[in-house]
């Protein structure tokens, strides 16, 4: 399945992503599962149809009658027609840029972001649809005029839903601005003893393999591949010390298509062989 890269494949062609990008976003077919990569945080504010989302840990699913704030990252989309055979959504995509301008802005600041939820569920009301419309009506305005304009409206909207919900979304809204490099470093250690390419943990760290090796380099200071092995065999020796577990029946798991090769890594680094391993 192809990988839709999101904001960018509505573009049309343009070097870079706006900090403020509105796009009306309509099918007649469903979709189940589309792999996507969001490479903005983005308002998903669902008009007609069922939208579900499946992250890592868990799924979302809405309808017309709420929308969605979604974190930046790779997650499998679903979209679904309803009765009038039509899905129609909205989508504001804003910079991390524009984000902290506005927190710094309109809050005290220093938050420590706990919230690690990919998504922020919205409940819509009076207000939401009044702000919509207003988006369709101001959508046909002048380029030079609609920067302006969408950023007055990112901060309407924005200062309606903190009045809304409170603490929770001012604290959820830090938790999209946390340092890239920290999360660069937990889905690392997140993937450290799952039989995943490079190029995998790359994705999920919406990084081309290229990218993904230089920030590895330059956040531990070894390429990536020297380090997982040597994470992996450390790993896999406390494994067989716990006794029940053979070689051979642990080898894929730690990222070798054969026991050969598991063997010869394995004995390189400790001197004996995964055989030989004493048990705890």
């Amino acid at each position: 399945m192809p990988i839709e890269n999101i904001p960018e494949n509505f573009l049309k062609g343009e070097n870079k992503n706006p900090d403020l990008f509105v796009y009306d976003f309509k099918m007649t077919n469903d979709v189940v599962k589309s792999k996507v990569n969001l490479g903005m945080n983005m308002f998903s504010f669902l008009q007609v149809g069922k939208k579900q989302v499946h992250f890592a840990g868990t799924t979302v699913a809405v309808n017309k009658d709420q929308s969605l704030l979604l974190k930046k990252g790779n997650w499998l989309w679903t979209e679904l027609l309803d009765t009038e055979a039509v899905y129609y959504c909205k989508l504001f995509f804003f910079s991390e840029k524009v984000l902290t301008a506005f927190l710094e802005k309109h809050t005290a600041g220093g938050q420590t972001a706990k919230d690690e939820s990919p998504y922020f569920t919205i409940r819509n009301d009076a207000y939401i649809t009044s702000y919509l419309n207003s988006l369709t009506t101001i959508s046909n305005a002048p380029k030079a005029f609609m920067d302006n304009l969408l950023a007055v409206k990112f901060e309407e909207l924005m200062l309606y839903l903190l009045q809304k919900y409170g603490r929770k979304f001012e604290l959820y809204l830090y938790s999209l601005i946390v340092k890239e490099t920290s999360a660069f470093k937990k889905i690392v250690a997140s993937k450290i003893h799952a039989n995943l390419k490079l190029e995998e943990i790359a994705f999920l760290c919406n990084m081309s393999l290229s990218t993904f090796k230089r920030q590895f380099i330059k956040e531990y200071k070894v390429s990536p591949g020297k380090w997982l092995q040597e994470k992996r065999l450390q790993k896999a020796k406390e494994t067989l010390a716990q006794g029940g577990l053979k070689p051979s029946d642990i080898y894929f798991d730690f990222g070798y298509s054969d026991l050969s090769n598991f063997s010869i890594a394995f004995k390189k680094k400790f001197g004996y062989s995964p055989k030989e391993t004493p048990t705890e």
